[in-house]
């Protein structure tokens, strides 16, 4: 497959067909590194830990304050029948 390199701002970009990036696995905003090789420009997607941040979110999670004391009131509730 052929793509052109394309002037993004004051940088130089190259399109890559979704096709291409589905077949990798690899979405808008990922990482991947970039090596040359015997003349050719080899890009590696960069492997991220799926969990990332979780142990911090969790922290955080601990340490709020209950929705009632944020809100100033109690919250709704919602009852059901059935």
């Amino acid at each position: 497959m052929r793509t052109k390199l394309r002037k993004i701002g004051k940088f130089t970009g190259m399109i890559l067909p979704r096709s291409i990036l589905r077949e990798i696995g690899l979405k808008v905003g990922a990482a991947i590194d970039l090596r040359l090789e015997d003349g050719k420009l080899i890009g590696t997607p960069v492997a991220t830990d799926a969990r990332a941040g979780w142990a911090d979110a969790a922290a955080a999670i601990g340490s709020e304050e209950p929705v009632k004391e944020r809100l100033g009131a109690a919250s709704p509730t919602r009852t059901t029948t059935t």
